[in-house]
């Protein structure tokens, strides 16, 4: 039964959430206060975070920032309210894997929490089986390692911290260097579902690896935009 987290000081959003979560299978545990949740999150075992942006005494944002760098693996959807672009593109930015605006459909948002889960969860066979049969599939351009069974990138040697996402990102991209994704086709790959409302997503986790990838002496990013199309990753062709 996976243990999902809510961090949300709207009394009626977070019942919404806990019955509807729970009719679903779920455990949960609700926190209506950032800095009661801060500590929970950072001594106890959980498959997923939900967090709104704006709560008492500890802002969101903060919070998310410190739970992705104390766990980069951990699934984190936040909820932003409809007039708040800015602060979707900063959760996005400090590792946010996925965002809800308000009002949101508990259908979507139940469809959104699993495809977060079922990401997690087929990551975590493919490292079982890899170990059990010492597979390792291995990527790498020019000073570029991806390592798959590790979920490791190194850059120049260095290894480069990425999230569970971003991983997922990069390794899809750099598996396929001929081809040319849409952010739907990529929304629907490595995030399990497409929605056109929720292309912004894929543009700043790219913008994330750009930044995490950058090369020196001006050599060009990894990931290339493809006019009106999408993205590919580098080929051999540039």
């Amino acid at each position: 039964m996976p243990k999902i987290i809510i961090v949300e000081d709207d009394p009626a959003i977070a019942e919404m959430l806990v019955y509807h979560l729970q009719d679903i299978s779920y455990e949960t545990v609700h926190f209506d206060d950032g800095l009661k949740a801060k500590d929970y999150l950072a001594t106890s075992d959980y498959d997923l975070v939900v967090l709104d942006i704006m709560l008492p005494s500890y802002n969101g944002l903060d919070l998310c920032k410190e739970l992705r760098a104390l766990r980069p693996t951990i699934p984190i959807m936040m909820l932003t309210s409809l007039d708040s672009e800015a602060d979707r593109v900063i959760g996005l930015e400090l590792g946010a894997d996925d965002y809800l605006t308000k009002p949101f459909s508990m259908r979507e948002c139940q469809a959104r929490i699993k495809a977060l889960l079922r990401r997690c969860e087929l990551n975590s066979q493919s490292d079982s089986a890899d170990a059990l049969t010492n597979k390792q599939t291995e990527l790498f351009y020019e000073e570029l390692a991806i390592s798959d069974k590790a979920r490791r990138v190194l850059l120049d040697g260095s290894i480069i911290e990425l999230t569970a996402r971003e991983f997922d990102l990069l390794f899809y991209l750099a598996q396929n260097q001929q081809q040319v994704y849409s952010r739907s086709e990529l929304l629907d790959a490595v995030w399990g579902y497409a929605h056109d409302g929720y292309e912004h997503t894929v543009n700043t986790h790219i913008n994330r690896l750009r930044k995490k990838l950058k090369r020196s002496d001006n050599k060009p990013d990894f990931i290339q935009t493809v006019w009106a199309v999408g993205y590919k990753f580098l080929s051999e062709e540039g």
